[in-house]
């Protein structure tokens, strides 16, 4: 039988918290109580840290000794120390949770502003809409007969520059170029700026 002796510790002090923390992963409350004393003050420290608001450090730090209970049998002695297992799991939890309030703040910004969206107004969204394709159409007559298919076939039915150049039976580089006038002369119609 194996004796460990932490460094700095007693050695009639009682269980070190390894063998603490086998007896835990067996239901000894004792042996929780007594693992509870050490770890507690580290971790809400490292808690508090993280999240800066006493009160949710406090909830936190609860979750994570509860934590401790509950997956004790997870502790592996020669992964580490159990001051660093707990640790561990005080910051992934301190760290969530700093998630989950950024997300819930997100959403709550978010609702508020669909909240501000004004109504949808269909009958003017339709005209609005009829009267850009009209625009578009007025634009598209004003393109030589060339660049009007082009345009039409790779943007209205989603050719790719190639599949239209075989279709027209074209070079590739010419369907480009009257590609690229077609879209130009487009923009300048339809007044957009580049």
């Amino acid at each position: 039988m194996k004796e460990v002796v932490e460094i700095g510790r007693n050695p009639f002090a009682g269980p070190s918290l390894p063998d603490l923390m086998g007896e835990v992963a067996r239901g000894d409350q004792q042996a929780f109580a007594s693992v509870y004393d050490a770890v507690a003050g580290p971790v809400l420290g490292i808690v508090r840290r993280v999240l800066r608001d006493q009160a949710q450090s406090e909830e936190v730090a609860q979750e994570v000794l509860v934590e401790v209970w509950r997956t004790a049998a997870r502790y592996r002695r020669d992964r580490g120390s159990v001051m660093n297992w707990v640790l561990t799991l005080a910051h992934q939890r301190a760290v969530d949770r700093v998630r989950s309030v950024e997300a819930s703040a997100a959403r709550e910004t978010k609702a508020a502003l669909l909240d501000r969206t004004p109504e949808f107004d269909e009958v003017t969204e339709q005209v609005e809409a009829r009267l850009e394709r009209e625009q578009v159409r007025r634009c598209l007559r004003t393109l030589t007969e060339l660049q009007r298919e082009s345009v039409t076939l790779a943007y209205y039915r989603g050719l790719t520059y190639r599949e239209v150049a075989e279709l027209l039976a074209l070079p590739l580089g010419t369907v480009k170029t009257r590609l690229r006038d077609g879209l130009i002369r487009l923009r300048d119609c339809l007044g957009v700026t580049a």
